[in-house]
């Protein structure tokens, strides 16, 4: 959960060494919900977090059947100096 996407992508693309996006190689988007009430994300997370692998798949596959990247690399460089002022 975070409240600025692109902030959370650029964390992950910088796959700080021993973090777990490092260890599993995790850069893309592609999958994302909004919500208007921090408790609404915290439930479905937690929902998401109960599902197998299979059920996840198909959930990312129901909304972005060729797994796009959802937040290509030209819009996270564009928040870029905006997050080192975060």
């Amino acid at each position: 959960m975070t409240n600025s996407l692109r902030r959370r992508v650029l964390e992950h693309r910088k796959q700080t060494p021993g973090s777990f996006t490092a260890r599993y190689k995790i850069t893309r988007l592609v999958y994302s919900e909004e919500f208007q009430y921090v408790n609404n994300a915290i439930a479905r997370e937690k929902e998401l977090k109960k599902r197998t692998r299979a059920q996840k798949i198909a959930l990312i596959e129901a909304s972005n059947p060729t797994w796009e990247e959802l937040m290509p690399e030209e819009a996270v460089a564009t928040t870029n100096a905006d997050s080192l002022r975060e």
